[in-house]
């Protein structure tokens, strides 16, 4: 099944639910569940209509990719695809992408990027979901254990204690490759491809600082790598622009908690209450500054009126539209830089003394969520 590039053009919001679909069946197709989600699940996954999820289903139907039991769901046609897995492969070269597939446009435009990255290869792509789930990503990591030259992984929850370490080890001892995005473990002798994060959160902080902000609240996620990052450069920029520092003004989560969108909106609005003083918010990521978005519209709150709002990887396209003072997502890019890179790597055979580690410098739109109070 193939996505095909569109480079940085909209897409429209049937191709992202087709796109998903295509996606959740490349993971599913050697298991034995052929039913995909429900078009509920894709309705509140995604953030679209039921009428956008039924168009793309009728896509893959028409396809016969899909085909509907009335009253037990949609499934798709495990015999046709594996007939195709069967055909002679004459890709030279197998790479697996573990996703946690949580901000959907993210991972979208990083598997552009990767499709992109190693068009003119003889690659096959097999891409895997952990939602963020340690069990789930160990199930990868076991799948891709033979077979695969080599791996790109986003982390789970690598602030913590990485419960798979035994299956990094065991694929760094067969000297299969892999290579990290976003988010990766610590005690890990991988290279990663990352963002700039510490300074990313300064160019957001200066902005607000700048504009008269002193009580500056942040919302973080704490489970993963990037958050504790962004967390260290949003408190080191308070203190470097002369911004207040109190703890109540900084609110934790975890990944799993975004799931959740009504105990989120509790959560946030109980949050924002207790500190009246705040005049600006910190977002760490897109799908935060999503439901901090909805909150406020709901409360008849304005922005930025009401709060000056700035975000960490504004993962849309619609990042100009949005007006949101954010730092841009480089998810195309990052995606060709990790293909690049794992294809180097698997080509080299001393690639572990060599250095494969990337860093994108953060990318600033300034829009017009912040609210100029200095007079």
């Amino acid at each position: 099944m193939k996505i095909t590039h569109r480079g940085n053009q909209p897409r429209k919001k049937y191709e992202q639910v087709y796109e998903y679909i295509e996606t959740f069946i490349d993971q599913q197709r050697f298991s034995e569940n052929t039913r995909i989600p429900s078009e509920n699940y894709l309705t509140k996954r995604l953030g679209v209509s039921r009428e956008t999820v039924r168009t793309a289903i009728a896509l893959l139907v028409e396809e016969g990719v899909l085909y509907a039991v009335k009253g037990s769901g949609t499934f798709f046609n495990k015999k046709r695809l594996l007939m195709h897995e069967s055909l002679p492969d004459n890709g030279e070269v197998k790479i697996g992408v573990i996703v946690q597939g949580q901000d959907y446009n993210a991972n979208s435009n990083l598997l552009k990027g990767i499709k992109s990255g190693l068009s003119d290869k003889s690659v096959e792509l097999k891409i895997f979901y952990t939602d963020n789930k340690l069990v789930n990503e160990r199930r990868c990591l076991l799948a891709c254990s033979k077979g695969f030259h080599g791996l790109i992984v986003d982390g789970v929850k690598a602030s913590m204690i990485n419960l798979n370490r035994d299956c990094y080890s065991a694929l760094y001892d067969k000297n299969v490759p892999v290579i990290f995005y976003n988010n990766f473990y610590a005690d890990a002798n991988f290279p990663k491809v990352t963002i700039a994060d510490g300074d990313c959160a300064d160019e957001l902080v200066k902005r607000l600082t700048g504009s008269g902000h002193r009580h500056i609240a942040g919302i973080f996620v704490y489970d993963n790598y990037q958050g504790i990052e962004k967390y260290k450069g949003y408190v080191h920029a308070l203190q470097k622009y002369g911004a207040s520092y109190r703890d109540k003004y900084v609110k934790w989560f975890i990944s799993d908690d975004t799931q959740d969108e009504k105990e989120l909106a509790r959560s946030l609005w109980k949050f924002l209450k207790s500190v009246p003083k705040c005049t600006a918010i910190v977002c760490c990521n897109y799908m935060i500054l999503k439901s901090l978005l909805r909150l406020l519209d709901k409360y008849g709150k304005n922005v930025p009126k009401d709060y000056s709002v700035v975000s960490f990887d504004y993962s849309d396209n619609d990042w100009q539209e949005s007006g949101i003072t954010s730092s841009i997502h480089p998810g195309f890019e990052m995606g060709f830089e990790v293909g690049k890179r794992i294809f180097e790597m698997i080509r080299d055979n001393e690639y572990k003394i060599h250095d494969y580690s990337y860093v994108f410098k953060p990318t600033i739109f300034d829009g017009t969520s912040i609210q100029d109070i200095r007079s």
